[in-house]
């Protein structure tokens, strides 16, 4: 019969592996700590888990499948926000909600964050160009100037935020593209793009 390891010789090992992989940016699900140490009960990754969360070791953000996190008091942590598929930067393009993978962000915990990748040309003058992620900061409000992501009826595009004598519009920063002046009945401001990030090289899968 192979010796079963210690309690706290296994969580000691869960604490480095998890920590391991906040490091780099990739906060691991419940799940996946089950299966990286072969437990045969989702609860029993999670007690332990949740074990380091009450000695301080670790910090958990309630709700979040990928929420554990190094504590850090005030400062940003790493957290693993979803990518949402893509939003058009140019004419209006059916807005695609499927997760396609997940990206490290450091947040300081101010809301809730998601991602999506550009597509167009219309917001080059902002140096957002085509294929690049845009982090959002999901917030129904934005102030004027803000670069946001609007949802037009069950379309999405990012562009730059304007008021006109009580009129809401969405203008590019690129002369070649006409501002969408949308019906406020069917504009939803989905949130506040807050960072840009752009691949030089496609990464490999």
């Amino acid at each position: 019969m192979t010796p079963r390891t210690p309690k706290g010789q296994t969580r000691e090992r869960i604490y480095q592996f998890v920590r391991k992989r906040l490091l780099q940016g990739l906060p691991p699900t419940v799940r996946e700590v089950r299966d990286a140490f072969g437990f045969k009960a989702i609860e029993t990754a999670r007690e332990h888990l949740e074990t380091l969360v009450r000695e301080g070791r670790l910090a958990k953000q309630p709700g979040k499948a990928r929420g554990y996190s190094l504590p850090g008091g005030r400062g940003p942590v790493t957290v693993a926000i979803p990518l949402l598929g893509r939003v058009q930067a140019g004419q209006l393009t059916t807005a695609v909600e499927d997760v396609e993978g997940y990206i490290p962000v450091q947040t300081r915990g101010s809301g809730e964050l998601f991602a999506l990748t550009v597509r167009g040309e219309s917001m080059t003058g902002a140096g957002i160009m085509p294929g690049d992620i845009a982090v959002v900061r999901h917030q129904p409000t934005a102030d004027p100037g803000d670069i946001v992501v609007a949802l037009v009826g069950d379309e999405a595009t990012v562009k730059r935020l304007r008021f006109n004598k009580g009129t809401i519009e969405l203008h590019p920063d690129n002369p070649d593209f006409q501002p969408i002046i949308p019906d406020p009945s069917e504009l939803v401001i989905l949130g506040k793009v807050i960072e840009i990030r752009r691949y030089m090289e496609t990464p490999k899968a």
